[in-house]
């Protein structure tokens, strides 16, 4: 996946806490809402869990192949991102930057997208060759916060990761941010596995009705 594919999407659906007995028709509802790019987030506590992220990455990817836009999140070390490149994922999201983890997904072709909290890290993640800086948790920081940050650093592509909900999505995206990502506030782990897809695919177009009216 091209850096501009995935700008073309502005939402990310992250997905977490999904057992990849679910994960299919998840994604198929976020689909159907108009969402076309999800991140597949690893639990770095439970290697069980761990071990069901990959399941899942193989499974969205024999399933859909290109009309989803793969990620997965959480990425930790350079040995995940090989793990994660070799089941089908087209981008890496941390919630930290790490040289070695940039620089390995870099080295794989995929995109790189770690998160940052303040200027030094966001320059130096964008240094190391981050793709896009995700800027997290978006919602605490606040919009006056990213807006301050990203003056000086208008050269470095921002996305809003953390509190963004369909009420407030445009305000991030009218500061300037290239995209956001967004977690609980779309994808309901409890709908889900009450199967309740419709209320995913409710949510997703809400979201992109809100973009759409931009």
């Amino acid at each position: 996946m091209k850096l501009e594919e995935l700008l073309q999407h502005k939402v990310v659906a992250i997905v977490r806490g999904v057992s990849s007995k679910y994960i299919l028709d998840t994604v198929q509802a976020l689909k159907d809402g108009g969402i076309h790019a999800v991140e597949i987030t690893f639990d770095q506590k439970s290697r069980e869990k761990y071990e069901d992220t990959l399941v899942s990455l193989k499974i969205i990817k024999s399933h859909f192949g290109d009309s989803i836009g793969l990620g997965v999140g959480t990425v930790m070390t350079a040995e995940t991102v090989k793990e994660a490149c070799d089941c089908g994922a087209e981008y890496i999201i941390s919630p930290n930057v790490s040289e070695s983890v940039i620089r390995e997904t870099k080295k794989l072709g995929l995109l790189s997208i770690p998160g940052a909290l303040t200027p030094t890290e966001a320059a130096l993640a964008y240094e190391y060759g981050a793709d896009v800086v995700k800027l997290f948790p978006a919602g605490n920081l606040g919009k006056g916060y990213i807006k301050a940050l990203m003056g000086p650093l208008n050269h470095i592509p921002f996305m809003a990761v953390g509190g963004v909900n369909s009420e407030n999505v445009k305000e991030f995206m009218d500061i300037g941010v290239v995209g956001v990502g967004i977690g609980g506030n779309l994808v309901n782990v409890s709908a889900i596995e009450n199967g309740e897809f419709d209320k995913i695919t409710a949510a997703a177009k809400e979201y992109m009705d809100a973009i759409a009216a931009m």
